[in-house]
């Protein structure tokens, strides 16, 4: 038996209040899983579980306040393999038999190492990330590595934040922000709509914003319509501006190095149930912004997705094969500025499609890659059609929130459907 303390999830904390356990005893932990709800003296975090286990008895109760380093819960042995299966299935990457296998947030915190360690000019701040490494543990060790002039927690306020990291861009940093849930970003819309993208523009050309913004995102946690959502769409539609949406290690430590030394802001979408994800670690090379990945071939249908959608389409297309049809699988990888050309180039032995979007039908990222794909590709389009999710909000039961998203058991319904 083993026992869970208390974290220190921000720098002043002395104590910290349980709001919600999301794991009861008796329950099967997977390392990575959000365990418990956790007000400290600077916001609501969630602390995900270290270990693979059950959680054998809760000490301090909801409501109940305890101090840092206090017993809060106590676990008892290893789960069955069947438990760690919940996990979402990495993406195919040969390379992984061969390499440096690594978590999801193993590859973020690399990819931040690395680039703090070769350019000086690189710093990373936001709420809780540097004493407490972040609220989902990506970041820990940076703070003590580089120290409080270049990794550093802020107050809680994303316009704030979001303003002071545009200045950084123009007077010669390369900051990256982190903003804990997508669904602040709509505080951050001013500086970075109205300012960070359209500076290059108005200033002739004279001043590129260096920017990144990091974020997490995503529904399946159980953290209600307010942490959960996708806001890909509300930003899909502005000039200036990319959208990183990497789905395995090997992409998240590449593609964020990329986004770190791209001269444009930068938005870096982390999936909440990949963080516990496993995989190659990737070259020390960025991957290009911009390039999609074909992560499975197929002759029969291809599908298209992004994040946790990938790895939907993946065991999709593993039942699909028992039902003899052969399913091309694409990460886009990059949402803004989007690979048509892979998707072509697979369409035409397909002929048909289907894009996997985890975000309201009405208005998201998967018509406009249904747009593209028609206007440049209609004389191979037998079928094309999207798989979202409903246009409300996201619920916080967990079998309604489930059956919300378009998981696995849905793409194949609908591909056999359309057969």
């Amino acid at each position: 038996m083993s026992e869970i303390l208390m974290p220190k999830l921000s720098d002043a904390m002395e104590e910290a209040t349980i709001l919600r356990w999301l794991k009861q005893p008796g329950d099967s932990v997977a390392k990575g899983e959000p365990l418990v709800e956790v007000e400290t003296d600077k916001a609501t975090m969630v602390y995900e579980a270290e270990f693979d286990g059950v959680l054998s008895e809760i000490v301090v109760d909801e409501g109940e306040t305890a101090a840092l380093g206090a017993v809060i819960a106590r676990t008892g042995g290893q789960t069955a393999p069947a438990a760690a299966a919940e996990a979402p299935r990495p993406a195919a990457r040969a390379e992984a038999a061969n390499g440096d296998e690594i978590e999801f947030r193993e590859a973020v915190r690399r990819a931040l190492d690395e680039e703090l360690e070769r350019d000086e000019s690189v710093i990373f701040f936001g709420e809780d990330v540097a004493i407490a490494g972040g609220v989902f543990a990506a970041t820990t060790g940076l703070y003590d590595k580089y120290g409080p002039a270049r990794v550093f927690d802020t107050p809680i306020s994303e316009l704030a934040m979001t303003g002071a990291a545009f200045g950084a861009a123009v007077t010669g940093k390369r900051p990256v922000l982190e903003i804990m849930f997508g669904d602040f970003l709509a505080l951050s819309m001013d500086s970075l709509i109205n300012q960070a993208t359209k500076y290059w523009f108005l200033s002739e050309e004279r001043q590129s914003v260096p920017l990144v913004i990091r974020s997490v995102v995503g529904a399946g946690g159980r953290f209600g319509a307010i942490h959960s959502q996708m806001p890909v769409s509300w930003l899909m539609g502005i000039p200036g501006l990319k959208i990183v949406a990497p789905s395995n290690p090997a992409d998240a430590r590449g593609l964020l190095k990329a986004a770190i030394r791209d001269d444009n802001p930068v938005i870096f979408f982390e999936h909440k149930r990949l963080y516990g994800v496993k995989g190659w670690a990737g070259g020390d090379e960025p991957i290009p912004l911009g390039s999609a990945a074909v992560v499975r071939e197929g002759t029969d249908i291809t599908l298209v997705s992004a994040m946790k959608g990938v790895h939907d389409a993946l065991v999709a297309a593993d039942t699909l094969a028992a039902s003899g049809i052969s399913a091309e699988v694409i990460d886009l990888r990059t949402l803004r500025p989007l690979d048509i050309g892979t998707i072509l180039r697979s369409l035409e032995k397909t002929n048909r499609v289907a894009v996997v979007e985890e975000g309201p039908l009405t208005g998201g990222w998967a018509g406009e890659v249904l747009s593209l794909v028609t206007e440049q590709g209609l004389g191979d389009i037998d079928d094309a059609w999207r798989i979202a999710t409903a246009n409300t909000p996201i619920p916080y039961s967990p079998p309604l929130e489930d059956a919300f998203l378009p998981g696995p058991e849905r793409i194949v319904a609908e591909v056999l459907s359309r057969r």
